[in-house]
């Protein structure tokens, strides 16, 4: 399995109704359109799919979802992380039982492991299995950061630790990860407006929450950053440009409720979010309404 290119960071789409029930209708037309916009691959039930939301049975449901809509026309890989590696254990088996052909597991969060700590649940989880695993390191989020060393340790001890998911915001951090192990570990930006210059520096593509939005605009964007020759510099630029005022509408307040108010205003499904996470509010919806008709009328 060759992990590159462009991989949307699913949302999972909710009713707005009572309860907020998964709507399958919507995610199995969110799986369409990524197979239509060239997307390489989609990773379901992670932060941007509100995993910390979803019940056990609907996460595996989701992954499962997952794998039967997409039919082999696109990669999936499963976000499966947890603060308890006995449950990261448990989803990334059954996230290979179902057919995934990659995991992703986070940095545990809140309970701030040692360095050692983290060796040992990353390479628990990726012995538990045999597909490819991405670790995913947002310190930000988790409250721990994955430190390039021990990340080298991990893939010593564990070969089918093959890439990670760098959502530091750190371009340097990214370079010191090419440059240390080269082939051997595959870095991809966890961060759509970083996705340029990390791919300048070595990074082979990006898990990116604007794709479910744009997956042709991204994923162009993104081939462009990773295979344009000196003369595609250029256009390279040009298109991330472009794309970064999206970017960062997406942030403007928590993720994902800036990017499901973004799709509903294009049809995509509603703007629901689970408490304790709020919809977008008024003033961020008109900012996102601008800032897509700009987006909109540049690239006519």
């Amino acid at each position: 399995m060759r992990i590159e290119g462009t991989y949307t960071a699913l949302v999972t789409p909710f009713r707005d109704e009572p309860g907020q029930p998964i709507d399958w209708d919507a995610f199995d037309a969110l799986i369409e359109s990524q197979v239509a916009g060239g997307i390489t691959g989609v990773v379901p039930c992670g932060t941007t799919g509100e995993s910390p939301t979803l019940s056990h049975e609907e996460h595996g449901a989701v992954v499962e979802r997952a794998v039967k809509r997409v039919r082999g026309r696109l990669q999936v890989v499963a976000g499966t992380g947890s603060n308890s590696t006995r449950e990261a254990v448990e989803a990334s088996r059954h996230a290979e039982r179902v057919g995934a052909d990659a995991i992703m597991v986070v940095v545990p969060y809140y309970n701030r492991p040692t360095q050692d700590g983290l060796f040992g649940h990353f390479v628990e989880v990726a012995r538990s299995v045999r597909v490819p695993v991405v670790v995913y390191n947002i310190p930000a989020r988790t409250g721990s950061d994955l430190a390039p060393e021990t990340l080298a340790r991990i893939a010593e001890a564990a070969p089918n630790v093959v890439a990670t998911k760098e959502a530091t915001g750190n371009v340097l951090r990214a370079q010191k990860i090419v440059q240390t192990m080269g082939t051997r570990m595959v870095v991809l930006s966890g961060d759509d407006a970083l996705t340029l210059p990390m791919c300048a520096v070595g990074a082979r593509g990006v898990i990116s929450v604007t794709s479910n939005l744009l997956p042709a605009e991204v994923s162009r964007a993104t081939r462009l950053a990773i295979d344009g020759s000196p003369s595609d510099a250029h256009e390279a630029r040009k298109a991330h440009l472009a794309l970064l005022p999206v970017h960062e509408a997406m942030f403007l307040e928590s993720n994902p409720s800036p990017l499901k108010a973004a799709m509903a205003m294009r049809g995509m499904g509603t703007p629901a979010v689970r408490p304790p996470l709020a919809p977008c509010t008024e003033p961020a919806r008109k900012t996102l309404a601008t800032v897509l008709e700009a987006y909109a009328r540049g690239a006519r």
